[in-house]
Formats: C-alpha cells, sequence, structure tokens
C-alpha cells in the first residue's frame, strides 16, 4: 500500500483498509486481506466499514435487527424509496431499535410485535403503526437471508386510525393568514404555504420545492406524491385568488425567474424537518396570542380544500386515483343540502 493517502478520508477506517481519492472528488475505499487480493468496497465509507466487519465476523450488531436496519439501507429498495419515506423510517428506527435492535430475528414472535403496538407505543398508537411498518421490512429482508421463514409482523393487526373529523373553518383560516402575514419575515411565507395548500389542495411535499419556472401565466404544473405504479403530472389552472397569493410571493421572492417559490431566510426551500419546526412555532405562537381559538394541522388544510370545493362546487375534486379515499379521508362536511321528490 504505497499510493499516497487522503488522511482526512482515511481517518476512522479499519485495520488494513485503505482510501483512495478519486479525480472526480469521490473517495474509493478498499480492504487488503492477509495473503489474498485486495477488495474493492465502493465509495460509501459507513458501508465499507460494514462490510470489513462481516467480512472478519467482528460485526457487534450481526444477527440482530439491528443488523437488519443495516442491511436494509444497502438495499435496493431502499434507495427506490422517496426521500421523506425514508426520512421517516429513519426516525422510527430510534424507538423500534430500543425495544428490538439486540433481538435475534428468529426470536420475534407476533405477540411481541403486537405488544410493541399496544404497550410500549400505546401513547402514540399511528406512529407506532409507521414503526411497525419498518419492522415489516426488516423481517422481509431476514426472510430472504434465510434468517426466518415467516414474517411476525404481519400476522398481527395494526392499531386502529381515526381520521380527523374537522377542516379549519372559512374564519379561522382568514384569522391565522392575517396574522401570520403581519408579523412579515418567514412567518409570511408560512401563511403563504398555508394559502397555498388551502386554495389547490396539494400535499406539502408537492410544493415545497416548487420553483418559479413550473408557474406559468394560466397554470402551475407540480408531480403528484405517492404514486406508485405511474408518474402524475397535475396541471392546476390558476384562478383569481392564486394569481393574488401568487402576485404576493412575486414580491417576496430572491429571484421571481429560477428560484423558490417559497423561500426560508436564506432564499432556499425549505426542507420538511425546517418546515415542520418553523409550523408548530407559528401555530403555537398564534394560539397564545389568540390569533386562533383552536390549533390546526398543516395537513386539514387539504380538507380544508376539499370540504370548500364540494360545498361552492358540487363534486369531490380530483385528488387521488381512487375517489373513494378523498370522500372517506378528507371531507368533512357537516351538513349535507339536497332536494326532495
Amino acid at each position: 500500500m504505497t499510493r499516497p493517502k487522503d488522511r482526512a478520508s482515511a481517518t476512522g477506517l479499519l485495520l488494513r483498509m485503505e482510501a483512495i481519492p478519486r479525480k472526480d472528488g469521490l473517495v474509493s475505499y478498499r480492504y487488503h486481506p492477509v495473503g489474498k487480493k485486495p477488495i474493492p468496497l465502493g465509495t460509501d465509507k459507513a458501508a465499507a466499514i460494514r462490510r470489513v466487519l462481516d467480512l472478519n465476523n467482528e460485526n457487534p450488531i450481526r444477527g440482530t435487527v439491528k443488523h437488519l436496519w443495516a442491511l436494509y439501507q444497502d438495499s435496493p429498495e431502499w434507495r427506490e424509496l422517496s426521500d421523506a419515506t425514508r426520512t421517516d423510517y429513519t426516525q422510527c428506527s430510534k424507538e423500534l431499535l430500543k425495544v428490538f435492535g439486540e433481538a435475534d430475528p428468529a426470536a420475534v414472535t407476533p405477540a411481541m410485535c403486537a405488544r410493541y403496538l399496544r404497550v410500549e407505543r400505546k401513547a402514540s398508537p399511528v406512529r407506532a403503526n409507521r414503526e411497525m411498518a419498518l419492522m415489516s421490512n426488516l423481517m422481509n429482508v431476514a426472510i430472504e437471508r434465510g434468517d426466518i421463514l415467516v414474517n411476525p409482523r404481519k400476522q398481527v393487526r395494526s392499531n386502529k386510525e381515526r381520521p380527523r373529523k374537522e377542516a379549519p373553518e372559512v374564519e379561522t383560516l382568514v384569522s391565522f393568514l392575517k396574522w401570520a402575514r403581519e408579523r412579515k419575515g418567514q412567518a409570511h411565507v408560512l401563511a403563504s404555504m398555508a394559502e397555498f395548500a388551502a386554495l389547490t389542495g396539494n400535499r406539502r411535499i408537492e410544493f415545497l420545492d416548487l420553483h418559479w419556472p413550473q408557474v406559468g401565466k394560466t397554470e402551475i404544473r407540480l408531480m403528484r406524491s405517492k404514486q406508485r405504479d405511474k408518474a402524475v403530472v397535475e396541471v392546476i389552472a390558476i384562478s383569481p385568488a392564486l394569481a393574488d397569493l401568487l402576485t404576493r410571493l412575486r414580491g417576496l421572492a430572491k429571484n421571481d425567474r429560477l428560484g423558490t417559490v417559497f423561500p426560508n431566510r436564506v432564499g432556499n426551500s425549505y426542507t420538511e424537518s425546517g418546515f415542520k419546526a418553523m409550523w408548530s412555532k407559528l401555530v403555537k405562537l398564534a394560539l397564545e396570542q389568540k390569533a386562533i381559538s383552536k390549533r390546526f394541522t398543516f395537513h386539514d388544510l387539504r380538507a380544508y380544500h376539499v370540504t370548500q370545493h364540494k360545498l361552492r362546487r358540487g363534486a369531490l375534486p380530483d385528488l387521488h386515483a381512487n375517489p373513494g379515499t378523498t370522500a372517506r379521508i378528507y371531507d368533512r362536511t357537516k351538513e349535507v343540502k339536497r332536494k326532495s321528490l
């Protein structure tokens, strides 16, 4: 191993591992087993170290659920997930591995999964469902490795999830938007995002990274999320109310030709975690200052759009491939008018 080493990228490597800087700026890793040819390990440092530990049977997490989590993150299935799903699963893993991390996959039973759902995570039943969804994926990895024959998670019913039943009232939303805009700065931007969601019914993930080239004179083009079988482009006609919002947003933009429509403090798009933190603080402050009397979630604005669309136009908007999903989850109409014979 006489090749000049990049000391920074070689920091933390195991014995007999080598870091090789490349012309494209990446670093390749190799392992030199005694008396054998070098083994290429790719450019992912963490994965390379895990591979060497496995090769030497020294991996302290080998044969555990924590090991399955590491393998899952190296799998093609993981790479096919959206960034938001990967982030969510990473958060789910923290609570899940506290309970199952050191367990042998073969020792995990349906009863243990049920206890996790009903006892360990009793205070957060919906979140527990998401964490068990990750557990199911990890057990699938164990099945493919031959560690187990049956996925214990699939033999247990999930906690019942009850959709929220209320959407913000028009007066509540108007009051909140007016209060937030008067605070200016990032509160004004978050208010604009809330107004956009209420007017279009889009999920936050669909417009968080919206840029001005996607905004035309008469329509906005967005990619519908959660489409596993095919890509769906949503072409949203710009109404007078939406046109007014876009005009106000151009006044906030640092670059209204190429920049992001909803800029953070430095002019970039919000990250999901950054938005959640800012939104939570804003709603909490609105409650403290009596701008609103009841908390609502940002996702409730999607229900607001559906409910108001039905009230004003007599039909549900096209938000899902299955209209029944829109009706069941987001239609929160409290009063229905119909004519008698």
